[in-house]
């Protein structure tokens, strides 16, 4: 199997361009795979009790806590509720708008996941494979010594595409090793994720794979990606454009936005004392040449609900079918133990565990979660959120500019107390 399939840069810059002309043309004469309008009460949901996630999500404008968000519900396979709120620029005024794009940060990771356990599923890649069989350069890792950054002595086992998809690696996971890790594999982002991962090989662990949490926030899946590459012999772009994306019908999902929908890109929010301040889109996304599996992706609700919806579906939309519905089951389930639920600076995560780059309810009551016990799913550093519920057959997304604060619990708790049969 060949370790190295990106060419020079300019090879993919030119890549980039060529696809993004051929996704342009696709999208104009290939249909669209929506997931249909349903009522609410076709759905058993509540029409009168689905405002309250408008009401939810006003009195955080009017707190001046976001400025704007776009929200839907589907359940039973159809979308009973898809409103947008607010403003998707508080300078100019522009209202948000249902199809406004917005940078999801880590809700790319499931999407990663789904990627990989489509290779999986194909037996290019086991679960149980060292990321060195992918990358050469993860061979003979080491730990970092806590306190003692520079001193390492070598790891248990090597790391696996399993440890890296429940964040068990130690890649990069804001321990020990991450100091090392910025100088021996700064992450720039003219790189490609091909020469940040090979790099990323050199680094010390934080921690003897498999026996802690703790979140990478872009290098574990950003290698993942890599791995979705070598495997597949695509670029991971590439990949999950033709692979997922058009096959679902998700137009507006991509790693950079192209100038025809630049008009449609929302403004990040930052809060202050002031109230809401523009803030700038961080390097780790500004890039047109490192395709982030941990963090790259841009997309809007719509777009996010097919993929949501296929899995709602154990893997199938529209009768296009992505995953079977065990490896769906094998996603949803928890892989790490008490490992999640011990982890976390304050009270842990009890009663949830953690699947194949989705959180899992294990336990609504323990968790003291809305989400019904089964459900899996993630959020970004913006501030966006979904979740899967098989057992109610619903999803729900939030897409919002502007990260922090108790929304998300508040969305939760408007989006299930609306189910009524």
């Amino acid at each position: 199997m060949s370790s190295g399939i990106v060419g020079p840069r300019t090879t993919s810059i030119t890549r980039l361009l060529l696809s993004g002309i051929v996704i342009g043309l696709l999208t104009v004469v290939l249909p669209r795979a929506e997931v249909p309008q349903g009522t609410p009460e076709d759905v058993g949901l509540s029409t009168e009790r689905l405002t309250r996630i408008n009401q939810v999500i006003q009195r955080e404008i009017d707190t001046r806590q976001i400025s704007g968000a776009v929200t839907i519900v589907a359940r039973r396979g159809r979308i009973a509720h898809f409103e947008a709120h607010g403003l998707m620029d508080i300078q100019t005024g522009r209202p948000m708008r249902k199809d406004t794009i917005f940078p999801i940060a880590s809700m790319t990771k499931p999407v990663t996941g789904v990627a990989t356990l489509m290779l999986v599923e194909e037996g290019k890649i086991r679960l149980s494979d060292p990321v060195s069989r992918f990358i050469p350069e993860f061979r003979d890792t080491r730990i970092a010594l806590r306190g003692a950054p520079y001193a390492s002595i070598p790891a248990h086992r090597e790391v696996t595409v399993r440890d890296l998809m429940t964040h068990t690696s130690g890649l990069v996971s804001g321990g020990t090793g991450v100091q090392v890790a910025a100088e021996v594999a700064p992450r720039r982002s003219s790189d490609t994720v091909a020469e940040w991962t090979a790099a990323l090989g050199a680094a010390p662990l934080d921690f003897q794979p498999g026996t802690q949490w703790a979140y990478s926030g872009l290098a574990g899946i950003d290698t993942l990606g890599r791995i979705v590459e070598v495997a597949s012999g695509m670029t991971f772009d590439q990949f999950l454009s033709e692979k997922i994306f058009q096959p679902l019908g998700m137009q507006d999902t991509t790693f950079v936005v192209p100038i025809n929908k630049q008009s449609r890109v929302v403004t990040l929010y930052r809060r202050s004392s002031e109230g809401l301040q523009r803030r700038d889109l961080p390097e780790w996304v500004d890039t047109t040449t490192l395709f982030s599996g941990g963090g790259g992706l841009r997309s809007t609700a719509e777009d996010y609900l097919q993929f949501a919806q296929m899995l709602v579906n154990n893997g199938e939309l529209n009768g296009i079918r992505l995953l079977g519905s065990r490896t769906v089951d094998l996603m949803a389930s928890n892989h790490v133990g008490d490992l999640y639920a011990n982890s976390g600076r304050t009270r842990g995560r009890p009663g949830k565990g953690f699947g194949l780059t989705v959180d899992v309810v294990l336990d609504q009551v323990v968790a003291q979660e809305h989400r019904s016990t089964g459900s899996f799913g993630w959020g970004g550093a913006f501030g966006t959120y979904f979740w899967v519920d098989r057992k109610e057959e619903l999803t729900a997304i939030l897409m919002v500019q502007t990260p922090g604060g108790p929304l998300r619990t508040d969305f939760m708790n408007a989006v299930m107390q609306a189910i009524v049969d």
